[in-house]
């Protein structure tokens, strides 16, 4: 056999044991921590098994053959060794992607944040749509969502906002959404028919626990304000809204959707929490693959990722140099293709890196 994993499956086994042992449960984080980590072997150690179990079904097909001498018998060897070697090969490819490394964020919940760039009310308008089109996705994807905070414009469209989506390897599925997106479209406003363009961008965020982010109380600028609604006019008498500052980044978060204090601050505490992180891991991993990229390349995160023409119908991811067409569709409830595809592309490249490094 090309893969032996019998010390991944009996990690497996071992990591089940600890979780059922009543004791853990006193501990969530390690309880937390140890289902994760279970939960990131389990494809690895279905496919082995699968594996394991073609390769012991083909090598005793192939001793039929070389034993014995009932034509029947000798039949249905040869049947289970045509079915048999195509479906190796097939998941070997297959644990070949599993045991490349994964991002440790994979399995983390996320946090994904949208805000209107160029060309305020179109922009405005597109971050509805997008932000709209993403919840759709979430919610057929089986993941948990959860408006942390938005702010609208004078029409009513997003200036920005931020969701939490919620469950395993959320973080992983929508983590090649971030940077810029364009739209090119004819506004409703536009007399003469011109094509603009006009741009959002999108942030994806790792959800930081506090055992991966300790903000000191020292650290943080709190204030207090009323609420405020459409052109920042006050809508509450009561000063439940929140911004926290984090004074050694200058990072800032602002919340408001709920009536209590309280709740508005747990919920900015754990915005901030997250972007301290990210800003953080951005920092560790520029130290480690700068040589690296340098030598490789990398996709550049500073331009536009994705272009929606929606006069063509069509939509260009340029960092795989794909066209996706059916538009409207892609916004209503398929954004999986393209998802997938980068996802596919991300493996390949990784792999493609684990061959140079050899």
């Amino acid at each position: 056999m090309k893969f032996n994993l019998d010390n991944v499956v009996q990690e497996y086994k071992n990591l089940w044991k600890e979780l059922e042992n009543p004791e853990i449960y006193t501990d969530i984080d390690k309880m937390k921590s140890i289902n994760q980590k279970r939960k990131s072997l389990e494809n690895t150690v279905e496919l082995y098994k699968e594996y394991k179990m073609t390769w012991d079904n083909v090598e005793e097909a192939r001793n039929i053959l070389r034993t014995e001498s009932d034509e029947e018998m000798m039949e249905m060897a040869k049947e289970e060794i045509n079915s048999g070697e195509p479906r190796i090969e097939e998941l070997e490819e297959k644990l070949k992607i599993t045991l490349i490394p994964k991002d440790k964020n994979d399995d983390k919940n996320t946090i994904l944040e949208i805000r209107a760039g160029t060309w305020w009310e179109e922009a405005a308008l597109f971050a509805w749509e997008l932000a709209e089109s993403y919840l759709i996705f979430a919610k057929n994807e089986w993941f948990d969502t959860e408006i942390l905070e938005e702010s609208k414009s004078e029409v009513g469209w997003l200036k920005e906002i931020s969701i939490k989506i919620s469950w395993f390897w959320a973080y992983s599925r929508f983590k090649f959404e971030a940077w810029t997106h364009r739209v090119q479209r004819i506004p409703e406003t536009e007399s003469k028919w011109r094509v603009h363009t006009s741009a959002i961008t999108v942030a994806i965020l790792p959800e930081a626990d506090e055992i991966d982010i300790k903000l000191n109380d020292d650290d943080l600028e709190i204030t207090t304000c009323r609420a405020s609604g459409a052109g920042w006019q006050h809508v509450n008498k009561t000063e439940s809204a929140i911004r926290i500052v984090h004074k050694p980044t200058w990072l800032f978060v602002e919340c408001q959707d709920e009536r209590s204090q309280l709740k508005n601050k747990q919920k900015a505490m754990g915005i901030l929490r997250s972007r301290v992180y990210a800003l953080e891991e951005e920092r560790l991993a520029k130290e480690r693959w700068e040589e690296r990229l340098a030598q490789i390349g990398s996709w550049d995160r500073s331009e536009k990722i994705r272009t929606y023409n929606f006069p063509q119908d069509r939509v260009t991811d340029h960092r795989i140099w794909a066209n996706f067409s059916n538009l409207p569709g892609i916004m209503a409830w398929n954004l999986g293709d393209m998802i997938d595809s980068l996802n596919i592309a991300d493996q390949t490249r990784k792999m493609e890196q684990l061959n140079e490094i050899k």
